[in-house]
């Protein structure tokens, strides 16, 4: 499922985006989507391809890893992102909701830590 008013766009900083055409109100799910969970094993080798960036620990103790499929994958990050996303393990399925209030036009953003406003660098946020 994945929420009527989203569509992917470009911008110029951060490449593709989701983006809403409607607002949407706090506390909204507005996609739960599949995932393909695959062995701890398999991500070595993923970590030598591009879709390193696109990948999910997955699991309790993280014991596997996951592709998200949806829309998931083009939410970029933000420290103080809009939405939060939410793991199912059991359903294998992630789903998004939003923390605050969304504008018409407004990008879709979730924090990659996990936490919506989890303030740890990012792998490719690195200050130095």
């Amino acid at each position: 499922m994945i929420h009527s008013s989203l569509y992917i766009d470009i911008t110029e900083k951060k490449g593709k985006a989701v983006f809403t055409n409607e607002g949407i109100a706090a506390g909204e799910i507005i996609e739960v989507s599949p995932v393909i969970v695959m062995r701890k094993e398999d991500r070595l080798h993923l970590d030598q391809t591009l879709l390193h960036d696109y990948i999910f620990e997955w699991g309790e103790k993280k014991e596997q890893c996951a592709m998200a499929l949806g829309f998931i994958p083009i939410y970029n990050h933000s420290y103080y992102s809009n939405c939060e996303y939410f793991m199912d393990f059991e359903d294998e399925t992630i789903f998004v909701k939003t923390v605050r209030a969304i504008e018409k036009g407004e990008e879709l953003t979730i924090n990659y830590n996990g936490d919506w406003d989890d303030q740890k660098r990012v792998w490719f946020d690195v200050v130095g």
